[in-house]
């Protein structure tokens, strides 16, 4: 704030010189009293000057609406909306979202620096504030090939940086009780930098959740039951009650908040699709559901507005009051959250559901042309075993862990894999696509549920490599090869045929076209898996696959580099 501004700001809230904007005779949530204020809100430049009675060169009429600070999910990966920054704007803002604190992990595990300087600037050009973490854990483990490696040594002065707000989610909590020289010079990187450090710490307790703790790692949004969440709020954290598309907690550890430990709640998504948001909303659905839950109004909001300023140090939004941001919610009514205008910094950005500003985007020429895969070919797929008794990736229907199960299956004379149509075990691969290592591993995938066919695609959290899934090498090829060639997406494939091909070019995670497009074009694969492919109806076929090569989550998975046990950490032979 510039000394004339500061002028202006006084001269206003004294009623000497009229506000830029009132919003006039509003129902003010007053989130420090928890209580309605029935006023004006005075805002001058982009900052409110005072709540009372004024006057303003612009008024705009509030008497049937509640005043709410602006809403903020404290932890996104924008990447898995299959949206551009500023698309992603578009769809959330008429919602009451204002701040997003963002990790673009996906993206730059796939083109490392070049990705985070696309995300900030393709960031700029929403109206949505939106904060970046610089992703901590690049690649999330060793044990798959990656975009980048960003170690400790390449990230001296990042989190410097006014544009990085912090670290994100620290992922080898391993590394850190274990004290490993490069999660330690990691730490030191943002205790020198005093940011705050995002956690991600699934199961983790007693010593070593202390140990992770006394690190320096603020948050978790990987708590699924009310005991981890009191375990870590006892211990000093804040907890992210996560909404996601694919991963609901809040819905359960909501019944946990109470009156004592509600300042270190915390709402975020995680990950949030589009028919999630075209569906349910984005953070006012989060709110719903607190107050289905039994909670006050005044909670819900705090811990989707003050309580993630307070945790994330951005001292200058969270509440209505003089002297903060005109970041501003009118709600038509306090149940289901019905948003009627969005105020951002002053400026309106969203009335009645549609997002006011021009969308203009940024280049994508730095995170296009993602596809660097050697020496694949067919011949590539082909499973070769010593025995018909193998370990299989057993898929668990509502979520993305996994189980290790043995099965018997059925080879030809050559003692090579045969798809069997009675048996639910197809073929599942992942291809290297980053550095052109020309790895490509081969496993099976059990209780998926495909009778035919192939699915392919490039989003295979962390590392997203190519990842495949179908019941003959001739299909699973013709994907592969056909994914390679639309820079990354979805392929879905029946009897030699491509059934239905979805680019998603910038880095091979997110469309360049609108979130109704790619809304629609999910919803057509979706059904084509379904019905063409006859994967079964208990699981998701696009997202399930999505998790099936991540080495973090238990209990078997696939890399570039092969079937991978995740609760012994070591990779093992397919043969039982």
């Amino acid at each position: 704030m510039k000394k004339e501004q500061l002028k202006k700001i006084i001269d206003v809230a004294m009623g000497r010189v009229p506000a830029d904007l009132v919003l006039k005779n509003a129902s003010v949530i007053d989130i420090f009293n928890d209580g309605i204020i029935k006023a004006d809100i005075a805002i001058s430049d982009e900052w409110i000057a005072g709540i009372g009675s004024y006057e303003g060169e612009k008024e705009i009429d509030a008497s049937d609406l509640y005043a709410s600070p602006g809403l903020i999910d404290s932890h996104i990966h924008i990447e898995s909306s299959y949206l551009t920054p500023e698309e992603f704007g578009r769809l959330v803002v008429p919602h009451g979202t204002t701040t997003l604190i963002a990790d673009p992990h996906e993206i730059v595990n796939v083109n490392g620096f070049a990705a985070m300087e696309y995300m900030i600037k393709a960031g700029e050009r929403t109206a949505l504030d939106i904060r970046y973490m610089f992703p901590s854990s690049v690649p999330a483990t060793d044990f798959e090939t990656a975009g980048a490696h960003i170690r400790a040594k390449d990230m001296k002065g990042v989190l410097e940086r006014p544009d990085i707000l912090g670290f994100g989610e620290f992922m080898n909590s391993v590394g850190v009780f274990l004290a490993d020289d490069e999660s330690l010079d990691k730490l030191m990187l943002a205790h020198n930098a005093e940011v705050v450090i995002d956690g991600h710490s699934p199961g983790l307790k007693d010593k070593a959740l202390n140990a992770y703790i006394a690190a320096g790692i603020k948050t978790d949004h990987e708590c699924t039951t009310i005991e981890e969440m009191n375990d870590r709020i006892s211990r000093g954290m804040y907890v992210l009650l996560r909404q996601g598309s694919a991963s609901h907690d809040l819905e359960k550890l909501v019944h946990g908040v109470s009156p004592q430990n509600y300042r270190r709640c915390l709402l975020c998504s995680d990950d949030r699709q589009p028919k999630t948001i075209f569906e349910h909303g984005h953070l006012e659905h989060h709110l719903r559901i607190c107050r289905e839950a039994g909670l006050d109004v005044y909670t819900s909001i705090k811990m989707a507005s003050l309580n993630a300023a307070e945790c994330y140090r951005l001292y200058d939004r969270g509440a209505l009051a003089p002297g903060l941001r005109a970041d501003i919610v009118l709600f038509e009514n306090l149940e289901d959250f019905q948003v009627k205008q969005v105020f951002i910094a002053c400026e309106e950005v969203a009335r009645d559901g549609e997002y006011l500003p021009e969308v203009e985007k940024y280049p994508t020429d730095a995170v296009s042309s993602s596809m660097h895969v050697k020496d694949y070919n067919i011949d590539r797929l082909n499973l070769k075993l010593k025995s018909d008794k193998v370990h299989a990736i057993k898929v668990l229907p509502g979520g993305v862990d996994t189980r290790d199960e043995v099965v018997n299956v059925r080879t030809d004379e050559d003692n090579n894999f045969i798809f069997d149509p009675k048996i639910d075990i197809a073929k599942i691969a992942v291809v290297e696509r980053h550095q052109e290592t020309g790895n490509v591993a081969v496993a099976l995938l059990k209780d998926y549920g495909i009778k035919l066919g192939a699915i392919a695609l490039s989003i295979a959290h962390d590392s997203h490599n190519i990842i495949c899934v179908g019941t003959n090498d001739i299909d699973m090829d013709l994907a592969i090869r056909t994914l390679i060639e639309q820079e990354g997406g979805f392929v879905l494939t029946k009897e030699a045929e491509i059934l239905r091909a979805t680019p998603l070019p910038v880095a091979g995670l997110m469309t360049d076209r609108s979130a109704e497009w790619i809304n629609s074009e999910l919803e057509i694969l979706h059904d084509i898996a379904i019905s063409e492919l006859k994967v079964s109806k208990d699981v998701d076929p696009l997202m399930t696959l999505c998790f099936m090569a991540l080495p973090v989550i238990p209990e078997l998975k696939i890399t570039d580099k092969g079937l991978f046990d995740v609760v012994n950490f070591e990779f093992i032979d397919i043969e039982a």
